[in-house]
């Protein structure tokens, strides 16, 4: 039953929400006016969002704190994160409206057409995809499923069928190896795996269902293989364990319904594994009522969703940004989606800008690493297109550095739209900092992620645990508990308590950099593990990065640290030019004396490699672990998850090109 009829009774909401709704803060002083009011008791702004949400019963309990960090959210109340994303809408005006417009990365249908499905369309695969893994495979409430499919519309569907019948699922990001595969359904103990028999990616087809074999062969509790038919290609398929989903699909009724379970809030809704580019992968758990409350809150206040927008988020949902604003969230909205199968760059660099043409998108959600890519290859690509059907744009993933920042929002917010950086992680389910020009508009700084959102209380602290002062560099904390935090993690709690809870008592520790300035707003400025100790001082890679693609030549840099005697460590910067520079040793001393200038003089480079490409993973971060192998003369180690592994070979040529030239 919705409780949004019931708003008008609340005190909380008479005095604060409608403030937010009715106008745009104009300074950050007034927003921290409406904050500090909301933050004398959070729960009360959260409790708010969530009763405007559909509950089959109301919660008891906001909090459950008897038990930290183990937080729970909403307690005894209950609801279903398929129907808030389904039903509500096909059982609305909203039947007839296009939930999401889907494109493959070759032309399926011609370059004019695309998938289009309505929240009715999506209403009737989803209950029909439940009914297969309910009636067909015989999965109940508790048990778990994995998912390793490109980007096309049946993995948002058997994630919503799945939460539909109560069944966990995990999602592996289909760039990853059959080890990486393997290894999180070990962990997750998944009965069942649902994949493709392969996805597209630059042309190129990437063999899910060979890898998928290849995992079974370690893994313990997969009992069943389901693949969709997505690229034509002929897969080995196991008598009794594997079935196609289009011939299954023909035993199941057209209008087959399948009751929505009554969850609790803090039942487990998925698991979503770190990258576990060290260590082992770490599953977290997301619950359902509060992990659904901060995206409903988020989707309002950092987006401004409305029912004429069309939003597209780029990532992939193999990652949680996919997750939460590509699925869960814009959907529980009744929004109309652009979801895209392949790279942004192919088959020619402005397929990303074609796409937000042809589609008229008016909310681009996309990272700072795409972002870099388009400035590489020259401002034609964009300017050859029409994009003024965007009124608002936000990054993720990354920091972004202020170039970037201003190349992007001259170019495609013609200098004039809301262009925010949020800042959030796997762990924190959705956005914890960020401008939110669904509720105030705060004045934009290039670089930075804006203040911590309503309800969400943050602070930089030292080593100590002691807040630090404005303009001074700690580590980001989280300060208070808040809806979407982690259950857990999977089959590991002594781990959870000790990566996120043990630094600072009762504190969640991010692991990032970050300053906070005089007018509340936060700059985070990278993982802390990814720190130089140039001669005692500690600087961020992502501040070395900055510096660099400050100057007008540079379009994108990974800098790495390696040893050095005098030093301890000095910066080695690999470097892409922006079109139409040529690298030259002259530039390679004018970059080293503009980052001195721009930074200061303990910014100490060995050496700067000018490449044409970095090597990235499929989902744009730079990996550089691997870069720094190269510059260590160290293994390499895994590369499954490369989007191009010539880019190493790049990486080594540069490296040891310089290494000969020392050495004569």
């Amino acid at each position: 039953m919705s409780q949004t009829e019931n708003e008008s009774g609340l005190p909380f909401q008479e005095k604060i929400v409608p403030e937010l709704l009715r106008h745009r803060v104009v300074s950050p002083e007034e927003y921290m006016r409406i904050y500090r009011k909301v933050m004398e008791n959070p729960q009360e702004y959260w409790e708010s969002m969530a009763r405007e949400l559909d509950w089959f019963q109301p919660w008891g309990k906001a909090l459950d704190d008897t038990n930290p960090p183990f937080y729970k959210w909403f307690v005894g109340g209950e609801l279903n994160a398929s129907y808030l994303t389904v039903d509500r809408h096909a059982n609305s005006w909203r039947r007839n409206k296009v939930a999401i417009i889907w494109e493959g990365e070759p032309w399926d249908n011609g370059p004019k057409e695309a998938r289009k499905l309505t929240y009715l369309d999506l209403f009737r695969e989803v209950n029909r995809a439940a009914y297969v893994l309910k009636e067909v495979y015989g999965l109940k409430k508790g048990d778990r499923i994995g998912l390793y499919l490109p980007m096309i519309p049946e993995l948002p569907i058997f994630m919503l069928a799945a939460a539909r019948i109560g069944v966990t699922f995990t999602v592996v990001f289909s760039g990853f190896s059959a080890q990486a595969v393997a290894d999180r359904m070990n962990d997750a103990e998944a009965k069942l795996i649902i994949t493709a028999d392969g996805g597209w990616r630059r042309g190129k087809v990437v063999p899910l269902k060979e890898i998928v074999d290849k995992a079974l062969e370690t893994t313990t509790t997969v009992k069943n293989v389901l693949v969709v038919r997505r690229t034509g290609t002929e897969v080995s398929m196991k008598p009794g364990r594997d079935a196609y989903l289009h011939e299954v699909m023909t035993k199941v009724p057209v209008n087959a319904y399948v009751e929505p379970e009554r969850m609790k809030s803090e039942d487990p809704l998925y698991i979503l594994y770190t990258s576990g580019t060290t260590g082992k992968p770490k599953g977290i758990v997301h619950d359902t009522g509060g992990y659904m409350t901060l995206l409903h809150s988020t989707m309002k206040h950092v987006f401004d969703i409305r029912d004429t927008d069309v939003f597209w988020c780029t990532a992939d949902i193999g990652w949680v940004t996919g997750h939460s604003y590509i699925v869960f969230g814009p959907l529980q909205e009744g929004a109309t989606e652009v979801m895209y199968e392949g790279a942004m760059d192919y088959p020619e660099p402005d397929r990303w800008v074609s796409i937000v043409e042809r589609h008229q998108v008016s909310i681009l959600y996309t990272s700072p690493t795409a972002i870099r890519t388009f400035m590489k290859q020259g401002e034609q690509w964009i300017t050859k297109h029409d994009t003024s059907s965007v009124r608002l744009m936000h990054s993720v993933g990354e920091p972004i550095n202020p170039e970037a920042w201003r190349w992007f929002h001259r170019l495609v917010g013609r200098g004039k739209i809301p262009f925010g950086s949020t800042w959030w992680m796997t762990e924190t389910g959705g956005i914890m900092i960020s401008h939110a020009p669904g509720s105030y508009l705060v004045p934009m700084k290039p670089g930075t992620n804006g203040p911590p959102l309503l309800g969400v209380e943050a602070n930089v602290f030292d080593d100590e645990g002691k807040p630090m002062p404005e303009g001074k560099k700690g580590y980001l904390v989280i300060t208070k508990p808040w809806p979407g935090m982690p259950l857990t993690i999977n089959n590991d709690p002594d781990r959870y308590v000790k990566v996120y809870w043990s630094k600072y008592p009762n504190v969640f520790y991010v692991g990032d950099y970050a300053i906070k300035d005089e007018d509340g707003y936060y700059w985070i400025l990278g993982r802390a593990d990814e720190v130089l100790k140039i001669a005692g001082h500690r600087i961020g890679t992502y501040e070395l990065e900055s510096a660099l693609i400050q100057h007008p030549a540079v379009a994108e840099a990974a800098v790495v640290g390696v040893p050095d005697q005098v030093r301890g460590e000095v910066a080695e910067a690999f470097v892409i030019l922006r079109s139409g520079v040529e690298p030259s040793q002259k530039l390679r001393e004018e970059l080293v004396k503009f980052v001195k200038e721009n930074f200061g003089p303990i910014a100490v480079f060995k050496e700067i490699h000018f490449v044409t490409k970095l090597p990235k993973t499929r989902s744009g971060k730079i990996m550089r672990r691997v870069i720094r192998a190269v510059a260590t003369d160290s293994p390499v180690g895994d590369v499954t998850t490369l989007e191009d592994e010539a880019s190493v070979e790049e990486v080594k040529k540069a490296f040891h090109e310089f290494k000969e030239q020392v050495r004569k």
